[in-house]
């Protein structure tokens, strides 16, 4: 019977992974890597040093996390694993860049996956976190949240978009998922990145436009028109609902 166990500490930036890792395990270890990404903000690394994969379905998974969580604010998933081949160093003093395995930037020493950590936690740095209740003036204290950032970030063109697509995703949990909520954004890449945590496995899902004579039912397709990317993740015990606003896209929309 195989077993794999992924050590989290709050405290640190470093998720340990032991024993066997196979198709079966690596379904239990993303819901644990994604769990821990989003409690964490910023770069994490996962130690897969005491961790035999046996089948190509495991290792897979670590690249299906990182693609998972590419729009999430502030958030990047980087590995440790010392069978890599360590790349020439050209500068002494410079940290040792990564090999990329199946897209995931990977180190061979924690070490020197951490010193890259802390060249990628300042740019990353810039979050900002709210925690909401189930209540009709959650949608107001996101909106404040989310134009706080956008002038502090130099983004005050997404101020209405933004604001438009935390309020529904915000009141999508007021209404059906009905759990306590975290509001989450940031910036990156000269993008806004906004997402929204509750407690319900109860997905959304976006069948197109809605029929004209339907009351409702447009919150998804309103965060559809404002955001160049959204979608949402399951987690073990609830998900993450996300989007991606890019100024260049307001700017063609005003033009």
């Amino acid at each position: 019977m195989s077993s794999c166990l992924v050590e989290i500490d709050d405290s640190s930036a470093v998720v340990r992974l032991t024993g066997t890792l196979d198709a079966a395990a690596a379904e239990a270890v993303r819901g644990a890597l994604l769990a821990c990404l989003w409690n964490r903000p910023g770069p994490v690394v996962a130690d897969v040093t005491g961790l035999r994969v046996v089948d190509p379905a495991g290792r897979a998974v670590f690249a299906e996390v990182r693609r998972e969580v590419a729009d999430w604010p502030a958030v990047d998933l980087l590995l440790c694993d010392p069978t890599v081949d360590r790349p020439e160093q050209v500068d002494a003093g410079a940290p040792a860049p990564p090999i990329m395995v199946a897209g995931v930037p990977t180190w061979p020493t924690v070490a020197s996956a951490l010193a890259a950590v802390a060249v990628a936690v300042a740019p990353m740095a810039a979050v900002l976190t709210a925690e909401l209740a189930p209540v009709v003036g959650a949608a107001r204290q996101a909106r404040d949240l989310v134009t706080t950032g956008c002038r502090r970030w130099g983004m005050a063109m997404l101020v209405d978009p933004a604001c438009i697509a935390i309020t529904e995703m915000v009141n999508n949990v007021v209404a059906h998922a009905r759990t306590p909520m975290t509001v989450r954004l940031a910036p990156q890449d000269d993008a806004l990145h906004l997402a929204v945590r509750d407690y319900s496995a109860r997905r959304p899902t976006f069948a197109g436009l809605s029929p004209p004579n339907r009351i409702g039912g447009r919150g998804l397709l309103l965060i559809d028109t404002v955001a160049r990317r959204w979608g949402s993740s399951a987690l073990p015990d609830g998900k993450v609902v996300w989007c991606a606003l890019h100024p260049e896209d307001e700017v063609a929309h005003l033009s």
